[in-house]
């Protein structure tokens, strides 16, 4: 596959170098000479081509028109727009992603400019972020479509409430999928009725909502509270005042 990717800084050079180790054929569309620089030293040379890629001269030279995907991967949103919308009415580029850098401009990246997959960067990591924070122990493999969907895996615990419960009788949503079980270093594929055990790992395709509940199910139950201590001299009973009196009255007979 041709992918050819307007803007070479970090997100551009990270994707070109992921697509060249995937054996896929990358040209890198930059014109700053300071990063040029930095891509030289990443990159092979056939990997780089220098120009604005907001110019239609410029893709035309690159070879926009044998390419299958287009990432605009620029600093700025006006760029990528404009880099999107030549991508398609000049040279037909099938797919087109592109990066937006401020989220208050995420409303423009859709047909109009012929944007088919729209990446917000800020949005993204925001909700990867809170999702990592609700979710405890589970450890979360993979990412799908955008964070959308997840591949996670939790082991569970002693007293977890999934312990000796069916899988189809955990209220799972239908967009929480358990794929595997890994059970004493062996792979069960499960069912409706596998019922899930003391230190099983499982691994399971989910989106937040169902990630949250499997990980209620799969939790520790919470530790008990312990008892407060007792007050100080609590447990030494004080004297009343008639055993007071009846002290004093046995001094005076003696």
């Amino acid at each position: 596959m041709f992918v050819l990717i307007a803007g070479g800084g970090r997100t551009g050079a990270q994707l070109a170098r992921l697509l060249i180790a995937q054996n896929h054929k990358v040209r890198v569309v930059e014109h700053r000479r300071e990063v040029l620089s930095h891509l030289h030293h990443e990159l092979p040379t056939e990997a780089i081509f220098e120009g604005n890629a907001t110019d239609p001269q410029v893709l035309d030279q690159a070879n926009a028109g044998q390419a299958q995907v287009l990432a605009a991967c620029t600093a700025n949103d006006a760029d990528n727009l404009m880099i999107c919308f030549w991508a398609r009415t000049c040279y037909q580029i099938p797919r087109i992603i592109a990066q937006i850098n401020d989220p208050r401009n995420a409303w423009l990246f859709d047909s109009k400019f012929h944007v088919d997959v729209a990446l917000n960067r800020s949005e993204i990591l925001a909700k990867l972020i809170a999702e990592e924070m609700s979710l405890g122990d589970m450890m979360t493999l993979l990412k799908l479509r955008r964070g959308q969907y997840s591949v996670v895996e939790e082991k569970v615990p002693p007293g977890a409430r999934a312990v000796g419960v069916a899988i189809r009788d955990l209220g799972l949503p239908a967009e929480c999928n358990v794929a595997a079980i890994i059970r004493r270093g062996k792979m069960v594929v499960p069912h409706g009725g596998t019922v899930l055990e003391v230190g099983d790992e499982v691994l399971a395709v989910t989106n937040s909502e169902g990630a949250e509940l499997l990980a209620a199910l799969l939790s520790p139950p919470p530790a008990e509270s312990a008892a407060p201590p007792p007050a100080a001299g609590r447990g030494k009973p004080k004297a009343g005042r008639a055993g007071k009196k009846k002290a004093g009255s046995a001094k005076g007979k003696s």
